[in-house]
């Protein structure tokens, strides 16, 4: 890859921070409307039959999935805390050899999402009440949060039911049956990262010309 300017690494790691504190900020400021406004499973339809802000909490993995029981949950975010470390190193080596601004941003987006649900996983369990189906959640309650250190759980509210109908009923096995798209429930930090890997594997020669020069090679 063609070397850079001392100018244009530090532009770079300008355009790092920019996108991810834009995420972070972004992210926390709606999860922290939603979980101070909402009761758990409360919506509001902002664009009717395609958008709704839709509270839950994933106490595990991106899209309401989840890694079974209170260690599975603490493997989650020490992987998470490495996975971002890496990134990071990643990105750096990745400024130094020169590529592309867009590549750099879009990596960035993964790792302001990793980043947004850490902090879910560590910190909201401390400074957050319990939420319910009938009580909205205080910030910094009197005595401690819900859940220690480490055991917070991801605050999501982004719903896109864009198709809500039935299985044709000839269908074997599944006819009559609700059929939902899209179903899960996610959060900005989930999105920053989707975005930031279908883009780059969708356009991966642009982004990484230098790789896919390097592997044409080794098959010649």
């Amino acid at each position: 890859m063609e070397s850079i300017s001392f100018f244009d690494r530090k532009k770079q790691v300008i355009y790092v921070i920019i996108t991810v504190l834009t995420v972070l900020v972004f992210d926390h400021w709606l999860k922290f409307h939603i979980k101070t406004t909402y009761s758990l499973g409360e919506s509001t339809i902002i664009f009717p039959n395609w958008f709704e802000l839709h509270f839950t909490e994933n106490p595990g993995m991106a899209f309401g999935l989840t890694l079974g029981g209170k260690w599975g949950k603490i493997v989650l975010t020490i992987f998470r805390i490495i996975a971002s470390g890496v990134i990071i190193i990643y990105i750096r080596n990745l400024i130094k050899e020169g590529v592309k601004s867009a590549t750099i941003i879009l990596i960035s987006l993964i790792l302001a999402g990793a980043i947004g649900n850490i902090i879910d996983s560590i910190l909201y369990g401390y400074f957050f009440e319990e939420s319910s189906y009938h009580h909205v959640a205080k910030f910094l309650p009197n005595g401690n949060g819900y859940a220690p250190l480490f055991m917070g759980k991801v605050v999501d509210m982004l719903y896109f039911p864009l198709i809500d109908t039935n299985w044709p009923e000839w269908m074997p096995f599944i006819g009559g049956n609700r059929f939902q798209f899209f179903r899960p429930v996610f959060n900005i930090a989930d999105a920053a990262i989707s975005i930031g890997v279908f883009t780059i594997l969708i356009f991966r020669s642009y982004l990484f010309p230098h790789s896919q020069s390097e592997e044409t090679k080794d098959t010649d």
